[in-house]
């Protein structure tokens, strides 16, 4: 592995600064079996999973009967919403051999259930899949509007940050965890993700190098591009309550960029800044990064991706990687994941974490 670069030194030790300044007190990692979720909550329609569906998979007879699942709790700090619900996926097969992992993180307003059928495809391929619900999803929602609730909370109390952040507090701890386990290769863990998950998984990456492998799906953009180039109301619209009770509170007519700015500064500090995509991606270097977007999606407008583009790559380049990262937009596409996508995922984590593809980054 090459030596981290003085830049990404700084911005993990600033950006970790950051995540615990609104931290509830730490407490041991400790890990609790809990119990399967039967009717996991969904904060708004249940999103199509054909394309998890079209993932790659072994052809196993029985294959149900030949996973292994783990409902597990993973106490990650002092508060209630430090109990990280994981479901993990694997097969039931002898071995002592350390397998790849892969984290995979849903979108907005969904749940670690939703991620079954990718969680099982790559279980059958020999990983260990890993799925988890963040913060005021799934198993962590205590009502259908837990999301939004705790959105407009952070705007108005400043002492959480439940967009992003707290998640990627998480996503730190668990790494710890899942480098302590005896079937999983400390040096093998990947980590994707849908959307919000895509940004969860874009800067888990950045944070924490135990990160080996990541591709961040529909995820990645530029927050202070779009602030300045008027590009930011398809992603304020996502989570439209949250800005619409920011302009009230500012005695605003209506939604704009003076908005947009104070309530990423509030609820997420420093990511329309110094944590933004110019200065996150280029972080990652040199462990592999594919970046897969939609070539017409708002919510991550292309303009806002030249230089964070540019300045990775150069990074890459500098570390004698450049074949460690990728970004394809792919055509006529808008905010949704492809079967085009989940494949080309597949295709990168089997490259570099399968036995044997193991390369010297």
């Amino acid at each position: 592995m090459e030596t981290p670069s003085n830049e990404a030194v700084d911005f993990r030790s600033e950006f970790l600064r950051v995540l615990r300044s609104r931290r509830s007190p730490e407490v041991p990692l400790v890990a609790k079996c809990s119990k399967p979720v039967e009717d996991p909550v969904f904060q708004n329609d249940v999103p199509s999973t054909a394309a998890l569906e079209s993932c790659p998979k072994e052809y196993i007879n029985n294959l149900k009967e030949m996973l292994n699942e783990e409902n597990i709790h993973l106490h990650t700090e002092a508060s209630e919403q430090g109990r990280l619900p994981l479901l993990i996926v694997s097969l039931k097969e002898k071995s002592e051999e350390k397998k790849p992992a892969i984290v995979f993180m849903h979108g907005t307003n969904t749940n670690k259930e939703w991620l079954r059928p990718w969680l099982e495809a790559y279980a059958s391929r020999g990983y260990v899949a890993i799925g988890l619900d963040s913060r005021y999803h799934g198993e962590r929602a205590g009502s259908k509007t837990a999301y939004r609730d705790a959105l407009i909370s952070s705007w108005k109390n400043g002492d959480t940050m439940p967009f992003i952040f707290d998640t990627v507090w998480d996503l730190i701890k668990l790494a710890e965890y899942l480098t302590q386990r005896e079937d999983i290769d400390p040096k093998r863990i990947g980590i994707t993700g849908i959307s919000l998950g895509g940004m969860h998984a874009w800067f888990a990456a950045a944070a924490d190098t135990r990160y080996s492998v990541t591709v961040p799906l529909i995820g990645v953009q530029g927050f202070r591009w779009a602030i300045e180039n008027d590009e930011w109301e398809a992603r304020a619209n996502s989570i439209k309550p949250l800005f619409e009770e920011a302009r009230i509170d500012m005695g605003k007519s209506e939604i704009d960029k003076e908005v947009v700015e104070k309530v990423w500064n509030r609820i997420a500090p420093g990511l329309a800044s110094q944590f933004d995509s110019p200065y996150s991606l280029s972080v990652t270097a040199p462990r592999p990064l594919y970046i897969l977007n939609g070539a017409k999606d708002p919510r991550c407008p292309l303009g806002g991706l030249v230089v964070p583009l540019e300045r990775a790559q150069e990074a890459y380049e500098d570390t004698a990687s450049a074949g460690n990262f990728k970004f394809v937009a792919e055509d006529g596409v808008g905010h949704e994941v492809t079967s085009f996508m989940i494949k080309e995922t597949s295709d990168w984590f089997d490259k570099f974490l399968k036995q044997g593809n193991i390369t010297s980054y």
